[in-house]
């Protein structure tokens, strides 16, 4: 997938788009579910940048072609792409960006900018193990993990000459 780290010059996001479309056509038809024209538009919505946007602005862009869309339209594609790990939620920002890996089930973990607000998946499966080994220390069972991280984006640190 195009968006492993920060996006870099001459990133080509117009396929970046594609790519994440076309994956998710081919795993809702693997699992027998149905990526609508509608959750097809919302999915390419939210890839259309790299940083994480919420339900009001996804909706907004949304009625541009469909302009009966409502607050459930976007919250009832939202959960299907949530579902089948088409996007993640970003907790912090109360909004939503693209899945790196939907292929296969992990726990999200993200670099965001505190600066521009563009986000990078990260998948450290090591990561993902020592959190839910510590919380088992303390007898709790991890049923979903999010991790998120803030900092300065390559590009924001280079501006801030840091």
């Amino acid at each position: 997938m195009a968006r492993t780290a920060f996006a870099r010059a001459g990133h080509d996001h117009d396929h970046c788009i594609e790519e994440a479309l076309d994956r998710a056509e081919t795993l809702c038809a693997a699992h027998g579910a149905r990526l609508t024209a509608l959750r097809r538009a919302v999915l390419g919505l939210v890839w259309r940048g790299h940083e994480p946007v919420g339900a009001y602005a996804l909706l907004d862009a949304l009625k541009q072609s469909h302009p009966n869309a409502a607050p459930p339209t976007i919250y009832r594609a939202l959960e299907f792409l949530a579902e089948h790990g088409l996007i993640h939620r970003i907790e912090s920002r109360n909004a939503f960006i693209g899945c790196d890996h939907p292929e296969r089930p992990h726990a999200g973990q993200f670099l965001i900018c505190a600066r521009c607000s563009n986000a990078a998946e990260i998948d450290d499966p090591s990561v993902t193990r020592a959190l839910s080994r510590s919380a088992s220390g303390f007898g709790f069972a991890v049923t979903r993990q999010t991790v998120e991280l803030s900092g300065l984006c390559p590009s924001c640190r280079r501006a801030a000459g840091a």
